[in-house]
C-alpha cells in the first residue's frame, strides 16, 4: 500500500508540474556574459517581444549574467527556463546534472556547417605572425566556462606549440568575457586574445559571425590593425537549451518558434546571434559528447 501511495503522489506531483509548465506566465532567459550588459539587453529585446506575442507570456525576463557561470547556475537551480550556451557551458551543466536541460537547436553557419572556431588575434604591430612567434608573450582567455575562449585553446594550442600554455606563454589571464578579451589584445594589455569566430567570410569584416564580427560592426576595433595568428579545429556550435522541468511540449514549441525566427524577423535573429548565420538546426546531446569528455578531462564540471 505504501508503495502504491508513493507512486500515486509522484504521479500527482508530475501532473501538477506539467500543468504549471503549460500555464507558464513568465519566461526567464539567461544571457551569457562576454558583452556589455546594455548591448545584450538591447539585442534580446526583440526576442522578448516575439515570445510574448507568440505564447501570451505575461512577462519575459532577461537575465544578462556577469559571467557564464551565472547562466549555468540559473539553469541548474531552476531560476532560468532557457538559454543559449557554448558547448563547454552546456557540458558543465550536463556534468553536474544530466537531466537539467535539453538541447533543442544550434546555429548553422552560412556554409551550412554547425561549427565555428577559436581564433587567436594579435595586433599587427606586435610582429606576431603565428602562435609559435608568441613564446614568452601574454595570452588572454575570455571566461573559464567558454569553449572557444578557454577550453579549446587550453587543450589545442599545446598541440601546435608542444608545450602547456602556462609553460609556453609568459602569462595567461582571464579578461571577463569575449568582448573584453578582444579589446585587451587591441589595447595591448595582452599579446594574443582567443575568441569565437565563424572563420568564414572576409577577415576585414570580422568574418561572418562571432565576437570579432560584433566588435568590427560596432566600430570598436579596426580589423586592419589585427592579424589572425592561430585557429583551432572546428568546434560544435553551442546549443539553445530548455529547462527539462518545462516538459517536452515546451521544448517542441520553442524549437518551432526559433526555427521560424530567422525568416520571420531576420534582423532580430542576427541581433541575438551576433552576425550573419543561415538559421537554426536541430541538435541532440550526442553532438556534444566529445566536448563533455574534453571538459571532464581538462577542467572538470
Amino acid at each position: 500500500m505504501l508503495k502504491k501511495a508513493l507512486f500515486a503522489a509522484t504521479a500527482l506531483f508530475a501532473l501538477a508540474g506539467a500543468a504549471h509548465a503549460a500555464d507558464l506566465k513568465e519566461f526567464r532567459i539567461g544571457i551569457l556574459g562576454g558583452e556589455n550588459e546594455t548591448d545584450r539587453l538591447r539585442n534580446y529585446a526583440c526576442l522578448a517581444d516575439h515570445l510574448k506575442q507568440e505564447f501570451g507570456f505575461e512577462k519575459v525576463s532577461l537575465f544578462p549574467a556577469a559571467d557564464y557561470d551565472g547562466v549555468i547556475q540559473g539553469l541548474l537551480g531552476g531560476t532560468l527556463d532557457f538559454a543559449e550556451l557554448g558547448a563547454s557551458g552546456y557540458a558543465a551543466v550536463y556534468i553536474k546534472e544530466p537531466k537539467a536541460v535539453t538541447p533543442i537547436l544550434t546555429t548553422q553557419q552560412k556554409d551550412g556547417s554547425r561549427g565555428y572556431y577559436s581564433i587567436g588575434l594579435a595586433l599587427k604591430s606586435s610582429g606576431i605572425k603565428n602562435i609559435k612567434d608568441a613564446k614568452g608573450k601574454k595570452l588572454g582567455y575570455a571566461d573559464p566556462d567558454s569553449t572557444s575562449g578557454y577550453l579549446v585553446p587550453l587543450t589545442q594550442i599545446p598541440k601546435d606549440t608542444g608545450m602547456p600554455n602556462d609553460k609556453f606563454f609568459a602569462s595567461t589571464q582571464f579578461n571577463g568575457g569575449h568582448e573584453n578579451n578582444l579589446l585587451a589584445a587591441y589595447d595591448g594589455k595582452v599579446d594574443i586574445a582567443v575568441d569565437d569566430s565563424s572563420g568564414i567570410g572576409d577577415f576585414k569584416d570580422g568574418y561572418t559571425s562571432g565576437t570579432f564580427r560584433k566588435e568590427v560592426d560596432k566600430g570598436a576595433v579596426d580589423p586592419n590593425k589585427l592579424v589572425e595568428v592561430w585557429r583551432s579545429p572546428l568546434i560544435p556550435n553551442g546549443p539553445l537549451v530548455v529547462r527539462n522541468a518545462l516538459g517536452e511540449e515546451w521544448q517542441t514549441k520553442l524549437a518551432a518558434f526559433f526555427t521560424a525566427l530567422p525568416e520571420k524577423d531576420h534582423k532580430c535573429f542576427a541581433a541575438i546571434e551576433g552576425g550573419d548565420y543561415k538559421g537554426y538546426a536541430p541538435v541532440k546531446h550526442d553532438f556534444y559528447n566529445a566536448v563533455v569528455d574534453v571538459r571532464k578531462a581538462a577542467i572538470g564540471g
